[in-house]
């Protein structure tokens, strides 16, 4: 959370492309090649980045840029200068000190920041004062507390970067300023000359955190039943609220939960499936009435009618991201080029003429394979009539540009584990049994089938009894393996989900992250091989604790010509990544 904060905002690509600009500049400042976001956070690899100063969480929806970058470069200061081994041994454990001791640590980093970058000098500055101004501004130093944790914050940050306190705050911490220089004047010294030695920089930092512990104690002791407790609880809450000691895992609102499953640490990350006997692959259409079917079909017709959806430039626009230049025989006739051999008698009947050449022609051709995952649980029926519009879309105007298709789904034969869990107890419930239901995967429409003659088998997403449970992992592999025998040359997968892997009879066998971690498991092996190229498009919820990119929306409202380019641009800008 940030001072700066009112409400979580829906996770914009605009939101999610400064979000890629920041995790560049870490990764180029730090030497850090691992760094990304993911679930609107920093992640090193697939393990979260602790960020334990209040001043780095700006809020992306309202903060500009220069602020955003100034965050990302103190923290990639953080991961160069800093120790993290000895910064953890020597941070102190009281929760007040600890929040001065860490922004101490910020603050000594960015004075490291190398001479030749002006504009990363300048994006610190402009952080910090950004910060200070918003707490400021929030009267959450009007309390005494607030007040005084102000002030040294301002001291300090003063100190390190030999610059004057804020103009606009000056006159007003002017009188705790005085009464506390008494106090810290020979630490804060310490802080400025030892800035380049972590260890004897810690020493002064600690001494004035527990300063500051001391006399917001002494303070609070005094001040009991005073009409400002209420100020400097509400200043303690907000702080206490900026930097969580107790988790560093804790995930941000409106993105998919991910934790580290016991069972997988017991059983060194091994995925197993208790039976694969009932498990069996279905051409969807075939598990509705044809009737039903074409029902299906006439209402998916009449709703995208209804959207006035762009295909044709929606397929241009395909083209020109997906398509690649291929040799397509020649262009004769050309003012320049290769010399045409059967137009030189042209020249010297006609000294003129300057058609004598030809020229190599080239024409964009699609070497490329789509293909769409569904999620087929329980909690997608509410989504399933805007999904199948989307994606019906999706498919027409990809077809139209001349790129391959597969549409695919997931989900279970039963609800609660069916026929595998009552094998399973019939063995009288043997510990840790991997996965506990029987899979469902369906096949919608195959590579080889154009979208024309799929469209009845596509209204099959309408069926609400294919929705039961999903396992996210497994799936994944699936499809992974069916784009793998195409011969296409790339292959890119769209997995499309509004939450975690959830399957319940597995979950109580195990653990509640079981399924999680063998989906991010599974799609961190699938992207280091490159073979294909995985993605997300979540509804409601942003799904990059699993994907490394990813998109979030809303539907229906989100149905649009902007949610599909977007959506283009997402398959269209996928990279090949090995994550570690």
């Amino acid at each position: 959370m940030s001072t700066e904060a009112t409400a979580p905002a829906a996770y914009t690509r605009e939101q999610q492309e400064t979000d890629e600009l920041c995790a560049g500049a870490i990764r180029a400042l730090s030497g850090v090649a691992s760094i990304r976001y993911r679930g609107r956070r920093l992640h090193d690899g697939h393990r979260p980045l602790p960020i334990h100063s209040a001043h780095l969480q700006p809020n992306a929806a309202l903060q500009d840029l220069p602020s955003l970058r100034g965050a990302a470069d103190s923290v990639a200061l953080r991961l160069l200068h800093t120790d993290a081994a000895l910064h953890k041994s020597l941070c102190p454990v009281e929760p007040v000190a600890r929040l001065v001791f860490e922004l101490l640590e910020q603050l000594r980093v960015e004075t490291l920041a190398p001479d030749q970058h002006a504009g990363v000098a300048h994006n610190l500055r402009h952080r910090f004062t950004a910060w200070s101004h918003a707490f400021y501004d929030s009267g959450l130093a009007e309390g005494a507390s607030g007040l005084l944790l102000y002030t040294v914050f301002q001291m300090c940050w003063s100190r390190l970067t030999a610059r004057p306190v804020l103009e606009k705050t000056e006159d007003f911490i002017e009188a705790t300023r005085w009464s506390v220089s008494s106090q810290l004047s020979g630490d804060l010294a310490g802080l400025r000359r030892h800035r380049t030695d972590q260890a004897a920089f810690a020493r002064h930092a600690q001494a004035i955190a527990h300063a500051v512990d001391a006399m917001l104690q002494e303070a609070q002791a005094k001040r009991e039943g005073d009409q400002d407790e209420a100020g400097d609880a509400r200043a303690q809450a907000a702080f206490k609220l900026l930097l969580d000691f107790d988790s560093d895992n804790d995930h941000v609102p409106d993105a998919a939960p991910l934790g580290d499953s016991r069972t997988f640490s017991d059983g060194q990350g091994a995925y197993k499936a208790y039976s694969t006997a009932y498990d069996r692959e279905e051409k969807a259409g075939e598990l509705v009435r044809r009737a039903l079917l074409l029902e299906y079909r006439e209402r998916m017709d009449a709703r995208i009618a209804s959207l006035g959806i762009n295909t044709a430039r929606l397929a241009r626009r395909f083209t020109q991201l997906l398509a690649v230049p291929q040799r397509d025989g020649w262009s004769f006739g050309e003012e320049e080029g290769y010399i045409d051999g059967r137009r030189l008698a042209q020249l010297i009947s006609s000294p003129s003429e300057r058609r004598l050449f030809r020229k190599e022609q080239f024409l964009p051709q699609a070497d490329c394979l789509v293909t769409f995952l569904v999620d087929c649980s329980g909690s997608m029926k509410t989504h399933a009539e805007s999904v199948a519009v989307l994606l019906d879309i999706l498919l027409r105007a990809l077809d139209q540009a001349g790129i391959a298709t597969e549409l695919l789904g997931f989900t279970t034969g039963a609800w609660n584990g069916g026929r595998v869990k009552r094998d399973w107890m019939r063995a009288r419930s043997p510990a840790q049994p991997g996965r506990l239901n029987e899979l469902v995967h369906m096949v919608f429409k195959d590579g080889d089938t154009s979208w024309r003659r799929a469209r009845p088998d596509i209204a099959a997403l309408l069926k609400a009894d294919l929705y039961r449970e999903g396992v996210d992992g497994e799936a994944v592999d699936w499809a992974c393996t069916r784009m793998l025998a195409r011969p296409e040359r790339r292959r890119i997968l769209l997995v499309v989900s509004d939450g975690c892997p959830m399957d319940t009879a597995t979950n109580l066998a195990n653990d509640e992250f079981y399924l999680a971690q063998h989906l991010k498991q599974v799609v961190a092996r699938r992207e280091a091989q490159g073979a294909v190229e995985i993605c997300g498009l979540g509804l409601g919820l942003e799904l990059g604790a699993y994907y490394s990119r990813s998109l979030a929306t809303t539907l229906p409202a989100s149905l649009n010509n902007e949610l599909f380019s977007e959506i283009a641009q997402l398959l269209g800008g996928c990279k090949r990544q090995s994550l570690k």
